[in-house]
């Protein structure tokens, strides 16, 4: 690769920005737990759930960052405007838990694999990823912090990796993404945790927010319903960035559905419960260097993953609650904001040492998520749509009529979780 064609690279990976980074936290260790149990269970047959749910979650990410830039405030604050407030009040509160619950299964996750990466003492290296996640977004300046995230999601490329080293059976893998296969109740409770994983309410919450925030740190920037003349610039750093970022997010997935895929389950499957079992299954299949990359991975998308989570469960209740919100603003400047942060990373922590199984908290969290997701999309859709909120920026009807899809399906996901068995 030449100067120039290194430097345009970079230049295209400087354009990216809140859809990168939330499309890389989509693929956190609980997420990678999920993926990776579709391919050790059901080998390449469920390939295809990546290809119907990249338009899906790319619709509903780009809706989330349309309404924080069109109107300059996040998604908490908007439905505030058109809900009925103890209902927004209800659903902030579930997304509060289902975070909190999240943030513990990842930690627990990247402890694991730091023991199993490094040596002893799974709960020393849970408090120091936790506490360094922390320390990051309490002290180090928004701008700083947000570039830092962006390199991150270079950590993703871990899963991408081993596919290099095993061998893979192209026909099969091109089979599974495009034909849909059921194999009984247990691929359809995959399924329906696959689409838990993949289209979460935090990730609604954290990408409009950071809308917001990159308008409040850009002296030039404006909501573009003071500022229209913003607006072909705005649209199409949006759709870039966040079609890129599902893209990524949704290859990853793939990658690591295809990695256990070819190993774990050509090899007579095993369950996977978490990130580290994953890795820990690969080791002797795919050799000791897959097994290293694959635990440095689950730290790296965990290191991710848990700002993610405790930043837009502190930005829907800061929001809801009409406090200052924002990683631009100093600690003591957004008293309230960085609480609900502290809060949620230190209970996430409490989780790793509680004896509360961490995949019954996972499912939960899930039910909770696949629940909460349903009534925020319909109230993303519903603001989208009105002018008082949009002016004249009102989502165009494709848009429209995307995200009522993926709504629709979330809704079924949401209902398969109660009526399935086991």
């Amino acid at each position: 690769m030449t100067f120039g064609e290194r430097f345009r690279s970079v230049a295209l990976f400087e354009k990216l920005g809140p859809g990168l980074i939330t499309g890389a936290a989509d693929d956190d260790p609980s997420g990678i737990a999920t993926y990776s149990q579709a391919g050790a269970q059901f080998g390449f047959g469920l390939l295809w759930t990546m290809v119907l749910t990249y338009p899906l979650m790319s619709a509903i990410q780009l809706i989330s960052a349309h309404i924080g830039r069109v109107t300059g405030c996040g998604l908490a604050k908007n439905m505030g405007d058109v809900l009925w407030r103890p209902l927004v009040t209800a659903l902030v509160a579930m997304l509060f838990v289902a975070n909190t619950i999240n943030i513990g299964a990842d930690l627990a996750a990247m402890g694991e694999a730091g023991e199993l990466a490094l040596g002893s003492g799974a709960h020393a290296f849970t408090i120091g990823f936790a506490l360094l996640s922390l320390g990051l977004q309490l002290f180090i300046p928004y701008r700083r912090y947000a570039h830092l995230l962006k390199w991150l999601t270079l950590t993703l490329l871990a899963y991408v990796a081993v596919l290099v080293m095993i061998h893979l059976d192209w026909r099969a893998i091109a089979i599974g993404l495009v034909v849909p296969r059921l194999e009984g109740a247990a691929a359809v409770t995959t399924i329906v945790a696959i689409f838990g994983t993949t289209i979460s309410p935090y990730l609604f919450f954290w990408q409009s927010a950071q809308e917001v925030e990159d308008v409040a740190q850009d002296p030039e920037a404006e909501a573009l319903v003071k500022a229209p003349d913003q607006a072909d610039a705005a649209f199409g750093r949006m759709r870039f960035d966040t079609f890129m970022g599902m893209a990524i997010s949704n290859f990853v997935a793939v990658a690591i559905i295809v990695a256990t895929a070819a190993t774990i389950h050509t090899a007579g499957g095993t369950t996977i419960n978490t990130a580290a079992d994953a890795a820990r299954a690969l080791e002797p299949l795919a050799g000791k260097f897959a097994f290293l990359l694959l635990s440095l991975g689950i730290i790296g998308t965990g290191l991710l993953a848990v700002p993610v989570l405790a930043g837009s469960a502190a930005f829907a209740v800061g929001e809801a609650h009409g406090w200052t919100c924002g990683l631009e603003h100093r600690p003591q400047e957004a008293v309230g904001f960085y609480t609900v942060i502290t809060l949620a990373t230190l209970l996430g922590i409490a989780i790793d040492w509680s004896p509360l199984d961490p995949i019954k908290a996972l499912f939960w969290s899930a039910v909770i998520n696949g629940v909460v997701a349903v009534p925020i999309m319909a109230a993303m859709m519903i603001v989208v749509t009105r002018k008082s909120a949009m002016g004249k920026f009102v989502a165009s009807p494709l848009l429209v009529v995307s995200g009522w899809i993926a709504t629709a399906v979330m809704a079924a996901a949401a209902v398969a979780m109660f009526v399935l068995p086991g």
